[in-house]
């Protein structure tokens, strides 16, 4: 792991993969990429975390999927969210800026 990169506290996956996907429909690998890129490189995700990820995400039906071809031609499974998906973004989104608000307000206290 790169000085850069950092672990993923515990739900902090669900948001970035919500959050990856706020745009679009992506396939697994897309999602990857799209959350290192909007991290700068901070969380890297690895199938092993990523995929079981999708799979109770998708069951709790905040995701729904498809097959399709991605961009080098090749079979590749689509996500995409559903209306519960984007309303559990919204919620997530809130917690995580009352606590990211909270951690920084105590880190600031003398």
């Amino acid at each position: 792991m790169s000085s850069k990169q950092a672990n993923l506290l515990q739900g902090t996956l669900d948001l970035l993969i919500l959050r990856a996907l706020g745009l679009g429909e992506l396939h697994g690998l897309g999602i990857s990429r799209r959350i290192e890129q909007i991290t700068e490189g901070t969380f890297v995700v690895k199938p092993g975390s990523l995929f079981p990820a999708l799979y109770r995400m998708e069951e709790a039906g905040w995701l729904n999927s498809f097959w399709g071809e991605s961009e080098n031609k090749r079979r590749a499974k689509f996500y995409r969210l559903t209306k519960a998906g984007r309303g559990q973004l919204q919620v997530e989104t809130q917690e995580w800026l009352k606590v990211s608000l909270a951690m920084t307000n105590a880190l600031k206290a003398t």
